[in-house]
């Protein structure tokens, strides 16, 4: 059995981060405006940097839990979101901001509806 209130807290604090990532990309139509100006450029690295702490954490989960919990809700895509992380970690300027704003368009609702259910299991 796992530390639950560690990994209750975890998650919460990664919906608090994919909340801010979802708010942050709100005035976000196209993948180009985190390029085009100054301010879209200083979204898209605070979106990176959330980004990355939500696979920081996801990885920590899933090794306190031994990969169980996120095997209930194959609907997220785990293993790119801890992936993801990687790739800010040790590629930040090679990161495409195409790509960044396809994730945030096609994974971040499944995966903030995942971690939601989450919550409640670990409750």
């Amino acid at each position: 059995m796992f530390d639950k209130e560690l990994v209750y807290s975890l998650l919460v604090q990664v919906r608090e981060w994919l909340i801010r990532i979802k708010k942050r990309s709100e005035g976000i139509t196209a993948a180009d405006d985190f390029i085009d100006s100054d301010e879209g450029q200083k979204i898209f690295d605070s979106i990176c940097m959330l980004f990355m702490a939500v696979g920081e954490n996801l990885k920590h989960i899933d090794q306190i839990t031994d990969g169980e919990l996120f095997a209930n809700y194959p609907e997220a895509d785990w293993g790119g979101a801890m992936g993801f992380r990687d790739i800010i970690a040790h590629q930040y300027f090679q990161i495409d901001h195409e790509e960044v704003f396809s994730i945030i368009r096609d994974n971040l609702e499944p995966l903030l509806r995942s971690i939601e259910k989450a919550i409640k299991e670990v409750e």
